[in-house]
C-alpha cells in the first residue's frame, strides 16, 4: 500500500545484453549502481551482477527456463515488482538480451500501469545481433538478404503450415529463438515445404560467452540424426543465405568447452 513516507521512483527495465558482460549499455549500468533492489532473469551474466551492484543492494534471481520446475512465473515477477516499487524502494528488472524481445516485458508494463507506477525501457543487445556478430554471420547482406525475421516457436504446430511454406520460399534471413529443442522438426518442415537447398542453418549457443559453439547443417545434405542432438542452451537458430558467410570470414575459434555459462534450472 502507498503511504505518504512512499515515494514511488521509477521503476527501470533493462536489458543487460546477450551473454558477454561487456555487452551492458552504460545506461543500465548507471541504473544498477542506483538500485536498491535489482530482479535479474537466469540469462544475465554473474560478471554483471557482481561488478556493477553496490554492496547492500537486494538481488532476487527470477529465473524462468522452459519445461522447469523452478522457474519463477510471470505473475509472481509481476507481483514483485509492483511490490518493491510501492515500498518506495529504486527497482530495476534485469533481462537478458533486450527487452523488446520475447522478454515478457508487456505483461510487466500492464502491471505497472495498472498501480499507477511509473517506468522507463532501457534497451540492451538482443541475442540475434550478438550471435551474429561473434559468428561473423551478418543477418542481411546485399546479394544474400535484405530483411530479417524474428520467430519463435515451442512447438511447430505453433505456426500454421501455410506460414512454413512462406517462411521456406522468403528471401529473408529467419531468426528463431528459444527453438533449439525443436530443431529437427523446424529443419524438416522447411526442407518438405520447398526450401532453397543453397541455403543453411546455423545453430548458435551461448552467444558471445566463452563456451560459443556454432553448428551448420546444409539444406543439400542434412545430417538428420545431428539435428536431433542436444544443444547446449540458451541457442538461436539462424536459417537463411546470410550463414554461407560464417565459414567464409569466421576467424575466431572460441572455446567448444562442454559447460553451462549460465545457471540452469532444475
Amino acid at each position: 500500500m502507498i503511504t505518504n513516507q512512499n515515494v514511488i521512483h521509477t521503476v527501470i527495465i533493462a536489458g543487460a545484453g546477450c551473454g558477454d558482460p561487456e555487452l551492458i549499455t552504460v545506461k543500465a549500468v548507471r541504473y544498477l549502481q542506483e538500485a536498491e533492489v535489482v530482479l535479474t532473469d537466469r540469462l544475465v551474466s554473474q560478471d554483471i551482477l557482481d561488478k556493477y551492484i553496490k554492496p547492500g543492494t537486494e538481488i532476487v534471481f527470477v529465473g524462468k527456463q522452459y519445461h522447469k520446475k523452478s522457474s519463477v512465473p510471470q505473475a509472481s515477477i509481476n507481483e514483485l515488482i509492483v511490490k518493491y516499487a510501492l515500498e518506495g524502494k529504486k527497482v530495476v528488472r534485469l533481462k537478458g538480451g533486450d527487452v523488446a524481445f520475447f522478454s515478457n516485458v508487456l505483461d510487466e508494463m500492464q502491471s505497472l500501469k495498472a498501480n499507477n507506477i511509473p517506468f522507463e525501457l532501457v534497451p540492451g543487445i538482443t541475442a540475434a545481433s550478438g550471435a551474429s556478430a561473434s559468428a561473423f554471420l551478418p543477418l542481411t547482406a546485399r546479394g544474400h538478404a535484405t530483411a530479417v525475421r524474428f520467430l519463435t516457436v515451442c512447438e511447430t504446430v505453433d505456426i500454421p503450415i501455410d506460414y512454413w511454406k512462406e517462411l521456406a520460399h522468403t528471401d529473408d534471413t529467419l531468426v528463431f529463438y528459444m527453438s533449439a529443442s525443436s530443431l529437427y522438426d523446424v529443419a524438416i518442415l522447411l526442407k518438405d515445404n520447398g526450401i532453397d537447398q543453397t541455403k543453411s542453418i546455423a545453430v548458435i549457443s551461448q552467444a558471445t560467452t566463452p563456451f560459443q559453439e556454432v553448428k551448420i547443417f546444409d539444406f543439400t545434405s542434412l545430417d538428420t540424426e545431428a539435428l536431433k542432438e542436444p544443444v547446449a542452451m540458451p541457442a538461436l537458430l539462424v536459417i537463411g543465405k546470410t550463414v554461407a558467410l560464417h565459414r567464409e570470414y569466421s576467424t575466431k575459434q572460441l572455446s567448444n568447452t562442454k559447460a553451462d555459462y549460465f545457471t540452469v534450472l532444475d
